[in-house]
């Protein structure tokens, strides 16, 4: 990346150190952690690894023949005893373990043997309807209970799971399906969503006409008669009829360290999706200690991760990390406005929720929506906040620590990806100098470093491309089905380094500066400028709510800069406002970064789990055919934006 390219970052000056109580308190509170671990990284996973329950001890911490790793090699444990039976047998059984709001306004609250037992009874479902260790079964289900439990009973006979997200189509389930060659899925009838009801069995039996390897369906009774979910007679079974008579105890699995736990699939740039692979020593460490030490979880929080678990921080910061750790949890089906903009909050002062972690698309769209709604709540129980999913604007950031943390909570703004397993560039609450808008630090046991075109360390101040040079146990394994592709993607572009696909600034105290993905950084007449930080820019106007730039084709440019941009309520787009933004971002960045183009969109294309698609907006500015907007939560607006941009 370009020197001209730092030139025109963001000159973001606020910080925020450790609030002096929370420090006194927090799980690490000493900086010689950092250096211990860089010391000896592999004595530093293994204490953590030992911190979980293990049938049989490791014979070696790690084999490394890049880039395929083998962590705790040889030794056997089980996820769901380490999430469940370890707190069970420990006195935590009757303490919450999920605190559970439907849509609707019911609920539930189950402690750990609550789900300790229906864990054992569901994996005695599995085993009767034949699955064996190793199999595959895949799981369609929307935000109830029974998806986290029937994750665990996945772990507990040590099938790996592979959940497919409830917003999904019956095309992508189908796929994914195949792709596994899943035996057993598990969905529902249907869930709810803004007040209506989701087809989920409708669409899973449009799926399973071309998915052959599924033999026996599971169906969860969640909407009823109004879902219209047909049975099919010896492959259809409803859970309840299922679980009334099964075993209290199941008997659980001695897996080894590196068999797989779970499948969780990601989109490419091109191609089908990939089978992100995880295993369970490696990963189960990571996340324990990561979700321990990022959001400084104690034994009497009440931690509320607001994604969803089909995607993968909905695995780790719910269904994992937090149930290792035995902390209460909060989970939620719906969405944030649904009966109405508070629901968020009033959740929080309902249960007294401690630890709130979302990502930036929500906080911005509270933003966009005003102080009103938190400001009608009681959210002084919070004690810390997280966010997670995209680099957050600096703006943002500020608004989340003043107006839902009250300007005392900590804000641990984390980056990683499903392929990395946890968070690896991420504040520690108790450390942590907080700078908004960049993710800080490497998580201790964790190298990383900023590279140039040919691999080569870019000095403090400089930009690049992220990677990561040494292994660590959460670590991806494979490409499911597909090694030479986990290679190609991952591993050829620095041999030796893994390559993140994401651009990075990391300031002269070595803080790193998410840019986003490579292919959103644009080059404009030779200087490399991040989409997000045009988009941190434009958020900082005071009548901006969201942002998303892309940079369209421009035969002396090469790239000229697109902006399409939501306004606050309230605000009219004018031609007067658009000259102000385009001044605004000149002033906050210089000349070389001012919008050729902006356009005002009622709404941004987003995917199901908040994350802006700009690579239809590029289709759009650029004239082409509209690429796959199968995981798009709304088609309709890209198709509203097309026509409003051909008409300016």
């Amino acid at each position: 990346m370009a020197d001209k390219a730092i030139e025109v970052l963001l000159d973001e000056r606020r910080s925020f150190p450790p609030p002096k109580g929370f420090k006194k308190s927090a799980h690490v509170r000493n900086a010689s952690v950092f250096n211990t671990a860089r010391k000896n990284p592999q004595a530093f996973w293994a204490k953590a690894a030992k911190e979980l329950h293990w049938f049989k001890p490791w014979k070696k911490v790690l084999e490394w023949n890049s880039p395929w790793a083998k962590w705790f090699v040889g030794g056997k444990l089980n996820a769901s005893y380490n999430c469940l039976d370890r707190h069970v047998n420990s006195g935590r059984k009757n303490k919450a373990a999920i605190i559970w709001e439907g849509e609707p306004g019911d609920g539930r609250v189950l402690t750990y043997r609550d789900v300790w037992r229906e864990v054992n009874k569901f994996a005695n479902v599995l085993k009767k309807l034949g699955v064996k260790k190793g199999d595959r079964v895949c799981l369609y289900m929307g935000m109830i209970p029974e998806l986290v439990i029937a994750m665990h009973a996945c772990n507990r006979i040590g099938a790996p799971h592979s959940v497919v997200f409830g917003g999904f189509s019956a095309e992508s389930l189908r796929d994914r399906i195949n792709d596994a060659q899943a035996k057993v899925l598990v969905t529902a009838d249907g869930g709810y969503r803004r007040g209506t009801t989701v087809p989920l069995k409708k669409n899973a039996d449009e799926a399973l006409a071309d998915a052959p390897s599924i033999e026996n369906v599971v169906v969860v009774k969640r909407v009823g008669a109004e879902s219209g979910a047909q049975m099919k007679d010896g492959r259809d079974h409803w859970w309840e009829d299922l679980m009334a008579d099964a075993a209290l105890w199941c008997e659980p699995e001695k897996m080894d360290s590196e068999d797989m736990l779970y499948i969780l699939y990601t989109s490419g740039t091109t191609g089908k999706p990939k089978g992100i692979v995880h295993t369970t020593g490696g990963y189960l460490t990571g996340v324990t200690l990561a979700n321990k030490w990022i959001f400084d979880m104690k034994e009497d929080d009440i931690f509320w991760c607001a994604a969803d678990i089909g995607w993968v921080t909905g695995h780790t910061h719910i269904v994992y990390g937090p149930m290792a750790n035995g902390v209460t949890q909060v989970m939620y089906e719906g969405t944030p406005d649904w009966p109405d903009r508070g629901r968020l909050w009033r959740i929080v002062e309902k249960y007294g929720v401690t630890i709130f972690h979302t990502a930036p698309t929500a906080i911005r769209t509270f933003m966009r929506w005003g102080t009103e709604y938190p400001g009608e709540h009681n959210l002084k129980s919070l004690r810390l906040l997280g966010t997670v999913g995209e680099p957050i604007n600096p703006e943002a950031w500020v608004w989340y620590h003043k107006y839902i943390g009250g300007g005392r909570c900590p804000v641990m703004d984390t980056w990683w990806q499903t392929e990395t397993g946890h968070p690896l560039i991420t504040p520690l609450p108790g450390l942590t100098k907080l700078k908004p808008g960049s993710a800080t630090m490497p998580f201790p046991g964790i190298e990383a470093d900023v590279v140039d075109e040919k691999g080569q360390s870019v000095p403090k101040g400089g930009g690049g491309y992220l990677v990561l040079t040494k292994p660590w146990p959460a670590m991806m394994r494979t490409i499911y089905g597909d090694p030479d592709r986990f290679v190609q993607t991952y591993w050829s572009r620095f041999p030796g380094k893994y390559f993140t696909g994401d651009g990075c600034k990391r300031d002269k105290d070595g803080y790193y500066w998410l840019l986003g993905r490579v292919d959103d950084v644009m080059n404009v007449a030779g200087h490399r400028i991040s989409t997000m930080e045009v988009e941190s820019a434009l958020v900082d106007h005071s009548s901006v709510a969201e942002a998303a730039v892309i940079g369209k084709a421009h035969e002396i440019k090469g790239q000229a800069i697109c902006a399409f941009v939501s306004l606050k309520m309230g605000i009219d787009g004018s031609a007067a406002l658009v000259d102000e933004l385009k001044a605004h971002v000149a002033k906050k960045i210089g000349p070389i970064a001012r919008p050729d183009e902006i356009l005002y969109a009622a709404e941004l294309p987003k995917t199901r789990s908040g994350k802006i698609m700009r690579r239809l907006l590029r289709d759009i500015a650029d004239g082409r055919a509209m690429g796959d907007t199968t995981t798009l939560a709304d088609p309709a607006v890209v198709a509203k934006l097309k026509e409003q941009y051909e008409e300016e």
